[in-house]
């Protein structure tokens, strides 16, 4: 023990005598000459039952012991361990990540991406002999096994690098099993303080450094081990303290990191109250890197002279944390369970997940969504105090269903404390199960599925129809899911005064004339227009069944923005209707592409309709309701207004041949404050929705990829019933 006393002789002033303690338990004194006896005799033993396994042994209690040493496997790999997960999206053309999840924040890096400073102050600090030794270090068990005797275990002084990262594998593995009463029992064996244990990783570590190299050893150490709370690898570590890779860390920080292994929820660099005992134990990691030659003395004073600083990185952990599209990232997450990409059963995909390494590339454009998100706020001000003012824009692209856009006014907060007044953890824009909101009411947005069935049903655009509001028997209606029997009649108004008389379905399309569909839907069958509407996708966001009722015709049914913007899309595509998408492709742990969302489009409604559908909407756009919300910019579009009663729902949905936009500004609330009683951002509340649509699909079509072109020409026997309907 001589030179043992002349190091700690050595140790600067400012160590305290816990840290000597603490360093390798050098000066510790055996409890008994017994226990010193006893465990001389296992170390003994040990080697000889490495060297000849059937050794007979006289004492019972080692007897035991080699029984159960020799009884143990020796075959260990090192896992590939549980890693960061990241979402992308699209920007510039390129894909970039906007936000990582992970239950483990871990980042495995290769030999290379690793300073050397770190390696040489694992060495010194945790296993000074790595080099030399074959897995386990007879001296170390030796010079620990006094305090161990008393505490009737072997669990500290005497651990190896190889032994360590044993221990680590067991415990990875054990929180890797699915059945609760397994993974704790799996999880206690592999920590308990038992000598059975410390005999399993002997053995093991020995496996370990007889069919991997001394570099995989120590790479694996530090791909794998824990730095406090969740940060594990050296990696995290190194970029969650440090703000810099584990590659680029300086001698006193490389030092700081590894200080934390050995007792990571004391020694972490996350509150100040943990930095003495940090710096206490990195000083002496410090002396023993010098002490092995690692360091010269003028690099050790100057590191031990280096006060600890971290430079915290940010919190990063999930959505609320994303760069950019929250609520798209938010979205895409909950989509995860069904992704097959990760497994074949949900239970399977969740516990992918949960190891992590996967990458998730959604079709969101960051340039338009950035562009969306800046209307909304100036169009919608997310502190608006004298009612809840949500706004949501979405785009879908026609014939794929790949969603470009998912922006809303409120800022994303999904913690505990929320973001207050203008945050919340409701997505607008998608149904109940994927984002918490019940939809909203679509008013007359909903007419394009009546006037679509009034064309299927061979009726035309020139045809008139009555417009004067008046009672309705209900029971006059075709309604062959819905008995409306014994009813009161109802009274049907239209949207302006004065508004009523006969009109053609053209322009009552153009001018959104309540009572003008009323009328076109007592020639049709309102359980027709209600398949028809489920055709292009439509749904509740709720999950209830769409009602069928005459109410129903000019938008009762709450529907997420996310639907709309999926079923204008369809008149996009000529009739094909497409699902809505948004994981493009999955790239699985390995670095394989795998699929994303599978692509599920169908026709809907035949060519000819949807081009005369689209020809009716046209109007809409250049000289009806729609016309304030026209780009201007020379590109064709198509779209359908809706406003509800009280004007507390406003919608806007259009589409051109590359690029559907809804956007949908209202109470989320169930309120029923009117917006255009009410000046928002220095307009009329109901105007909102034509400014934020406007300036967002300028943007659009400002893009080669997503501006559109010509509709196809309306078949002219729905126009004017010249002639054979095309397609009939």
């Amino acid at each position: 023990m001589a030179r043992e006393a002349r190091n700690a002789a050595q140790l600067p002033p400012a160590m305290s005598q816990r840290s000597v303690s603490d360093y390798g338990r050098r000066g510790t004194v055996f409890g008994s000459l017994c226990g010193l006896l006893f465990f001389s005799l296992l170390a003994g033993v040990l080697v000889a039952a490495l060297a000849v396994p059937s050794i007979l042994v006289a004492s019972r209690g080692a007897t035991a012991s080699i029984g159960f040493f020799d009884n143990l496997p020796d075959y260990l790999t090192i896992d590939a361990q549980t890693e960061r997960n990241l979402i992308y999206a699209q920007r510039d053309g390129a894909a970039v990540p906007i936000a990582t999840i992970y239950d483990q924040d871990r980042q495995s890096v290769a030999w290379e991406g690793i300073s050397k400073f770190i390696t040489e102050a694992t060495v010194a600090g945790e296993d000074r002999r790595f080099w030399q030794h074959g897995g386990i270090d007879l001296k170390a068990i030796t010079r620990a096994a006094a305090g161990n005797f008393v505490s009737k275990s072997v669990t500290s002084g005497s651990s190896t690098i190889a032994m360590q990262l044993v221990k680590n594998i067991l415990i990875q593995r054990a929180l890797r099993i699915d059945d609760p009463v397994k993974e704790k029992a799996a999880y206690a064996a592999a920590i308990d303080g038992t000598l059975n244990r410390k005999l399993r990783e002997m053995k093991f570590a020995i496996g370990l450094e007889k069919r991997y190299t001394k570099k995989d050893v120590l790479l694996g150490y530090l791909n794998i081990a824990g730095f406090g709370g969740n940060t594990y690898g050296i990696e995290s570590a190194a970029q969650k303290y440090f703000s810099v890779s584990a590659k680029d860390v300086s001698l006193p920080q490389a030092a700081s990191l590894i200080a934390i292994v050995q007792q990571p929820n004391a020694r972490n660099l996350s509150d100040p109250a943990f930095y003495a005992a940090n710096k206490d134990r990195r000083d002496l990691i410090l002396f023993d890197m010098r002490d092995l030659g690692y360091i010269d003395e003028a690099s050790y004073q100057a590191a031990i002279a280096t006060p600890i600083a971290p430079k915290l990185r940010t919190p990063n952990n999930g959505c609320l944390y994303a760069a950019d599209a929250k609520f798209a990232c938010d979205f895409a997450l909950r989509l995860v369970p069904t992704l097959s990409a990760l497994g074949d059963s949900e239970t399977a995909r969740a516990a992918a997940w949960a190891h992590g390494g996967y990458r998730i590339y959604t079709s969101i454009d960051l340039n338009q969504q950035d562009v969306a998100q800046a209307n909304l706020i100036a169009s919608a001000p997310p502190d608006e105090s004298r009612f809840a003012l949500g706004a949501a824009a979405v785009s879908v692209q026609p014939g794929t269903g790949r969603i470009l856009v998912m922006a809303q006014n409120k800022s994303y907060d999904n913690s505990k404390e929320g973001g207050g007044p203008t945050a919340t953890a409701v997505d607008y824009m998608t149904d109940r199960p994927y984002g918490g909101s019940s939809g909203f009411q679509t008013g007359s947005t909903y007419k394009i599925f009546t006037l679509t069935e009034w064309l299927k049903k061979g009726h035309t655009l020139s045809e008139a129809v009555d417009g004067t509001p008046r009672a309705f028997n209900l029971s006059s209606f075709n309604s062959r899911c819905v008995n409306s029997d014994g009813q009161k009649p109802f009274v049907f108004n239209n949207d302006s005064p004065g508004e009523g008389g006969q009109m053609t379905v053209a322009n009552a399309t153009r001018y959104s004339v309540n009572v003008a569909f009323i009328s076109m839907a007592q020639k049709l069958d309102v359980c027709d227009i209600r398949d028809t509407a489920t055709a292009y996708g439509v749904h509740r966001a709720d999950g209830r069944a769409l009602s069928a009722t005459p109410a129903a015709i000019i938008g009762t049914n709450e529907i997420a923005p996310l639907t709309m913007a999926a079923a204008v899309a369809t008149i996009g595509a000529n009739g094909l209707y497409c699902t809505p998408t948004i994981v493009d492709k999955v790239v699985v742990p390995d670095g394989k592409d795998a699929p994303g969302q599978q692509r599920a489009c169908a026709q809907a409604i035949a060519p000819n309709i949807a081009a005369t559908v689209a020809y009716a909407l046209s109007a809409v756009m250049t000289s009806g309701t729609g016309s304030p919300g026209q780009p201007r910019d020379g590109v064709p579009i198509v779209g359908k207004t809706g406003t509800t009663d009280d004007s507390a729902q406003n919608w806007l949905v259009a589409t051109t041949t590359k690029a559907s936009l809804a956007v949908w500004v209202g109470n989320t609330d169930g309120g029923h404050h009117s917006l255009r009683k009410t000046t928002i951002a220095g307009t009329n509340g109901y105007n909102t929705k034509f400014n934020i649509f406007r300036n967002t699909m300028v943007s659009l079509n400002a893009n080669p990829e997503y501006r559109g072109g010509d509709f196809p020409a309306p078949d002219p026997a729905l126009v004017n019933g010249r002639g054979p309907a095309r397609g009939q």
